[in-house]
């Protein structure tokens, strides 16, 4: 399990070998249930029960707004922050010609087919700042360049608390292209 060490690991096997009551079968039992029940989302990728997930069922968000995203987990941490009250697309990963993973294999088709139905005016790609995910957000920007949508992109720089001696070259280099005037 992510996350877990060896001495976790340990541990929790030995309170199942040694648990006197039914704890491990419920904790095993409800697993099984949610692996069962939880699915992608039939239109943005994220975790749902239902045909859609919270996030598309929600009236109260903004359906002009589209935050695209490699895997669905990197919309929870988004969510959290309540900054963002628009929708969300999952490409399942990112363009990773090492890795075999073509545009193909990506959920692409499926974000401009909602370009397409929707009314959405701006695209805002959260993707990862490096060489993959900056290959995955042109290959995509130059698809929907004749689309009439804004397509934006997260701001990047240094983080909160972090100093310049732990930055890299391509972080200082998104800072200081991106830096606001006081």
């Amino acid at each position: 399990m992510p996350g877990v060490g060896p001495r976790s690991a340990e541990r929790i096997a030995l309170w199942i070998v040694r648990a006197r009551n039914d704890q491990p079968e419920q904790i095993s039992r409800a697993i099984a249930d949610t692996r069962q029940a939880i699915h992608p989302c039939n239109l943005c990728g994220f975790f749902a029960v239902k045909e859609l997930c919270e996030v598309c069922a929600d009236s109260s968000r903004s359906t002009d707004l589209l935050c695209v995203v490699e895997q669905a987990t990197d919309i929870l941490p988004l969510e959290k922050t309540s900054a963002f009250r628009g929708r969300y697309h999952s490409l399942g990963g990112k363009i990773s010609p090492l890795d075999h993973v073509g545009p193909e294999d990506l959920r692409i088709k499926e974000l401009l087919d909602r370009v397409e139905r929707e009314n959405i005016s701006e695209i805002i790609f959260a993707l990862a700042a490096d060489v993959e995910g900056e290959a995955t957000t042109s290959y995509i920007a130059d698809l929907l360049k004749d689309k009439p949508v804004s397509l934006t992109r997260i701001a990047r720089g240094i983080p909160a608390g972090g100093g310049l001696e732990s930055a890299d070259e391509l972080t200082l280099t998104a800072a200081l292209s991106g830096r606001t005037k006081l």
